[in-house]
């Protein structure tokens, strides 16, 4: 009976064993460990509770079909306005998070942008930030490594690769026309009336990079480097040539104008140009373009306004 007893109490003690590491395997396996510019994270299964700081990845959030929390409400773009609803918890602002109304939401994942990088410690110690920061210089590169990161985190990867592949194919057709219709472009930011100049290595990286258009630039009138581009005069413009221009109002994007741009560059030095003489002054959305880098919506947005150069 004893000898029955301890071979019983064996058995017994295998298939428990057996099923413990059956149940730690499984838990194991939907544990994930995902890589950012800032360091490492640890998920534990798909974040149901999604805080999300910043426009682009909201954006691409919710073409993912990713219901947040709480987002962050100030400049909030026009093609997801939807999140100003009351459901959604507003988390401060783009600068400035409220960290009690964050934690008090229970975040299981929060997702942040280059504007919160300088307060990741404190956002990590209540919930793992995942960095959404996108490398202008390089942007589809990097913005189609976010998408699929966050497919991954998600569940989501088939779906990441749908968007992946719709955005590619707009930015193949834009391909097309500049390889038909090779075209110089000046990309110009006005702050105010301070202009400057952003080329192929910029936060406007995807004009020159992505959609080939060739970088237009002055060799006779200086250039004086700034913390947004390069500063630059209207003698500059006329001087580099372009055959196509992008402005982007500064002051409209973060909601200090009405947008001020169209008449500023309605002068005697910008008329001289090519891209005026044949209307290809394409004035870029400012939204989609300063609030809006990495998204979704914001991308193809973008593609649309570098076609609206060959309309």
């Amino acid at each position: 009976m004893n000898f029955l007893f301890l071979v019983k109490k064996r058995i017994l003690n295998k298939l428990v064993i057996s099923l413990f590491i059956t149940l730690f395997s499984s838990v194991s396996a939907t544990a994930q460990t995902i890589k950012h510019a800032l360091g490492t994270i640890e998920i534990d299964g798909i974040p149901k509770r999604v805080v999300v700081l910043g426009h682009g990845s909201l954006d691409y959030l919710d073409a993912l079909g990713i219901n947040p929390v709480g987002v962050t409400k100030q400049l909030l773009p026009d093609f997801i306005s939807k999140y100003n609803d009351k459901q959604y918890s507003a988390t401060g602002s783009l600068h400035e998070p409220n960290f009690e109304t964050i934690f008090t939401l229970k975040p299981d994942i929060i997702i942040a942008e280059n504007r919160q990088s300088t307060l990741y410690k404190e956002l990590s110690e209540i919930a793992p930030v995942y960095m959404f920061q996108i490398d202008n210089s390089n942007y589809w590169e990097a913005t189609q490594h976010h998408w699929r990161v966050l497919g991954i985190i998600f569940n989501k990867e088939s779906r990441a690769e749908e968007l992946i592949k719709e955005v590619q194919a707009g930015i193949d057709d834009v391909k097309k026309n500049t390889s038909q219709h090779p075209s110089k472009a000046l990309v110009v930011m006005n702050n105010g009336n301070n202009l400057a100049m952003f080329g192929e290595q910029s936060r406007f990286s995807l004009i020159y990079q992505e959609f080939n258009f060739g970088l237009a630039s002055s060799q006779k009138v200086p250039v004086v480097t700034g913390p947004h581009g390069n500063l630059i005069s209207f003698e500059y413009i006329a001087d580099a040539k372009p055959e196509v221009m992008f402005i982007l109002d500064r002051e409209q994007a973060i909601g200090q104008s009405n947008g001020k741009a169209k008449a500023l560059f309605d002068n005697d030095l910008v008329n001289t140009t090519v891209a005026a003489k044949k209307k290809r002054i394409v004035f870029m959305d400012p939204a989609a373009w300063y609030l809006g880098t990495g998204g979704y919506q914001a991308t193809k947005i973008m593609i649309s306004d570098a076609q609206t150069a060959f309309k």
